[in-house]
């Protein structure tokens, strides 16, 4: 799968709330009640990613949890991680 271009990672950024480039990844924080939701949260998440076989790294802070996304085998951002982002934005709203 191709990287994507500058110009279309800042294009895609604008249709994905709350997500923003963090170095060579993009990236987005989470905050929920407290921890058991945060959890279900990554729980949720590792199902999806799974299934998809692309696995985000994720960071837990109590009930804070961030999700960075990046293509390694492709050495940078790909359509695959935009369409991870999205799954995992809707994932969320479960919560």
């Amino acid at each position: 799968m191709a990287t994507l271009s500058e110009a279309e990672i800042s294009e895609k950024l604008q249709h994905l709330p709350g997500w923003s480039r963090a170095g060579g990844n993009i990236e987005r924080q989470f905050s929920f009640k407290s921890f058991l939701p945060a959890m279900a949260f990554v729980n949720r998440v590792a199902e999806a990613a799974e299934r998809g076989n692309h696995h985000p790294d994720i960071t837990i802070k109590y009930n804070r949890v961030t999700m960075a996304l990046c293509t390694h085998s492709a050495g940078g951002i790909t359509q695959k991680d935009f369409d991870l982002a999205h799954q995992i934005n809707r994932l969320e709203s479960i919560s």
